[in-house]
């Protein structure tokens, strides 16, 4: 049997510079919001031998590279340093749909398959129950157009139009617009990875809570 874990990869350079891809997979990891063990975990590995790929001892195999991309939300092209052509990078607002889930209104405001992924929302009037949502990574919210009430563990703050919150999701939190006709925000978190990561975009299953209301 051999000594190395599925997946493992080559030995890396013994000297000289670590390879593009190395610090790469520390940024990306970092930037879904995970740590060195949590990713290790998800990805099959021990954490000692992601500590070699991302200083560049070990080199990744492609069904590795495969494997960490999904962790991490991204593309084994991202994982390599690969970068986009402009028009890869640009989003046109009139041909993005707008999907609806459980009243609220989804519009894609950035690329699929990011670390990071960019909405437009529109929030309705009304409760959310006792719907508190933790998970890791970050979220940045903007509100461009009404109010917004935003719970952030034992904290409750009202967001006016031009008001901006950024937090850690493992802080518990939920919203709730104020505004009788809901409230528009712009909305950037770290890609959640479970089943529901995409029910942002494409209110797939987990898209709504009991009750119809939709697992921010």
């Amino acid at each position: 049997m051999s000594p190395n874990p599925p997946h493992d990869g080559a030995p890396g350079p013994e000297a000289g510079e670590a390879p593009a891809f190395a610090p790469r997979m520390r940024l990306l990891r970092r930037r879904s919001g995970l740590s060195l063990e949590a990713s290790a975990r998800r990805a099959g590995l021990s954490p000692a031998h992601l500590s070699r790929l991302e200083t560049g001892k070990r080199q990744p195999s492609l069904p590795l590279l495969l494997t960490l991309a999904r962790v991490y939300g991204t593309t084994v092209g991202e994982l390599l340093g690969e970068t986009t052509t402009a028009a890869d990078a640009i989003v046109r607002g009139d041909e993005i749909p707008t999907v609806d889930a459980g009243g609220w209104h989804y519009r894609q405001a950035g690329q699929a398959g990011r670390a990071m992924q960019a909405l437009q929302v529109h929030v309705p009037r009304g409760p959310q129950r006792d719907l508190v949502r933790v998970h890791p990574g970050e979220e940045w919210i903007h509100v461009r157009r009404g109010a917004l009430r935003l719970t952030l563990g034992q904290v409750t703050e009202t967001l006016a139009a031009g008001d901006s919150a950024h937090f850690d999701s493992l802080t518990p939190h939920r919203l709730e617009a104020v505004s009788a006709d809901g409230a528009d925000l712009l909305f950037v978190h770290t890609l959640l990875q479970s089943p529901t990561a995409e029910l942002c975009v494409t209110g797939s299953a987990g898209a709504a809570a009991p009750g119809g209301t939709p697992r921010h």
